[in-house]
């Protein structure tokens, strides 16, 4: 019998045929023998020698990186980051990719998992089959959009800022992120000593100039004195609650979309694209459209961007109602909306506060749930509330279409769907899908 390290296939090499783009970052490849692997810094269509990275004999599926490229798609260019590829940081998926192809790959993805989890195909989602570009991401060939307004470093252990390696804790040490928006570049956090801290994320609102840092030490470490390039709010994680507690400066940075300006505080949840929450918002009204006097929910509401987005529209005579599980996101919501008497947030899990505001009927709902998505109760309930439209936004294509199932079997089809490429150079992508009752059109 074979011990762990005898069944192992790390190192394993394989000359494959690549085939199709699967969900996560991958192409999928099958050897000789019919064994899958799961294929990084690759392209369909290519042959290459494949190196396993993560499986055993016995496994569904092996891990693998394309280390030699012997017949190259037409879509691969040289990756313009020096940290990318086989080994090295995991933080971009498509680096070798043109931009183009990369919004294909994408979609590719988002009608894979459409077919599969909700039966659906495009035209029955509504949707063209286009990942759409954010406003600027087109740039000269060998540039790329710099457009990630937070980076978490990683810290080694000689007080390097780097990035984790994929699927790895081991960290490379960086000089800058090519994605990186130019507010977090301008900090200069890769040319600091950070002995004593496990990560250091940082944060540049593009609705203002705040900068933040956010310091999460090594157990018993100590901060150190942080002096940045550009003046910067520091807030440290506190390692017995995991509490954000506030060092010096602004505990919040101010954003803004939609002609409002919101205070997110303390490292909170906001759209990272510097585009990406008026994109969302523009998409989600088109397709709502909300009318004067309608009520409304927003769940999982943040902050309360779509919240304040709807409250505009339905005037006065309108609600809206926003329900958010993080305490201090709720409190900003309260605080960004304070103007607008017709919006309440309340605190808690959605699935645990909806049931307890009695609300049985409303007109619209928006709902922009985590990367797991809603789930089969929440969308039941949600389903039974009678609403014209539901807008759900989505970071994952896979929970949509499984949400999307369970819209269907709770009466509501898609209406329209629509995809942007918010995350360029990654294999994220955004999704804004409408809903309306399967039994009439609106």
């Amino acid at each position: 019998m074979q011990n762990a390290s005898e069944s192992s296939l790390v190192g394993e090499e394989y000359e494959v045929e690549v085939g199709p783009v699967a969900h996560g970052g991958h192409c999928i490849a099958r050897t000789e023998e019919g064994r899958v692997l799961f294929v990084r810094h690759t392209l369909p269509g290519e042959k290459i020698v494949a190196r396993v990275t993560e499986g055993e004999e016995d496994s569904r599926f092996l891990r693998a990186d394309a280390v030699k490229i012997l017949e190259a798609s037409k879509d691969r260019v040289e990756a313009p980051c020096p940290y990318s590829g086989p080994g090295n940081c995991g933080g971009c998926d498509w680096q070798h990719a043109k931009p183009g192809a990369q919004r294909r790959l994408k979609g590719e993805v988002i009608a894979e998992q459409l077919q599969r989890l909700a039966g659906l195909t495009p035209e029955e989602a509504g949707w063209d089959g286009t990942v759409m570009p954010a406003e600027g991401d087109k740039l000269p060939k060998g540039e790329v959009p710099a457009w990630r307004t937070r980076v978490q470093y990683a810290i080694d252990t000689e007080g390097r800022a780097g990035l984790r390696k994929h699927r790895s804790h081991d960290v490379q040490p960086i000089d800058q992120c090519m994605i990186a928006a130019p507010g977090v570049t301008e900090l200069g956090i890769e040319k600091q000593d950070w002995s004593q801290m496990a990560t250091v994320e940082a944060i540049a609102a593009t609705g203002s100039s705040d900068r933040q840092v956010i310091l999460t030490p090594l157990p018993g470490g100590r901060l150190p004195l942080v002096e940045l390039d550009k003046p910067v709010s520091v807030l440290r994680v506190d390692e017995r609650d995991g509490g954000v507690h506030r060092v010096h400066g602004r505990a919040f940075v101010r954003e803004r979309a939609d002609g409002r300006t919101y205070r997110v505080g303390m490292g909170g949840f906001w759209q990272v694209h510097p585009q990406a929450a008026d994109t969302l918002v523009k998409a989600v009204m088109q397709g709502l459209m909300p009318r004067k006097g309608e009520t409304a929910l927003d769940l999982y509401c943040g902050v309360g961007l779509f919240a304040g987005a709807i409250a505009e529209r339905v005037g006065e005579k309108g609600a809206v109602l926003g329900i958010e599980s993080t305490k201090r996101a709720a409190e900003d919501a309260r605080h960004n909306l304070e103007d607008l008497d017709r919006v309440r947030i309340e605190h808690g899990k959605v699935d645990q506060v909806l049931p307890r505001t009695g609300i049985t009927e409303t007109d619209l709902i928006v709902l922009d749930p985590p990367r797991a998505g809603a789930g089969k109760q929440t969308v039941k309930n949600l389903a039974g509330l009678g609403a014209r439209r539901i807008a759900y936004v989505a970071c994952d294509p896979a929970a949509l279409a499984r949400d999307l199932a369970y819209f269907r079997e709770g009466g509501y089809k898609p209406r329209t769907l629509r995809a942007f490429d918010l995350f360029p150079m990654t294999s994220h992508v955004e999704c804004v899908a409408i809903l309306e009752p399967a039994a009439k059109g609106v």
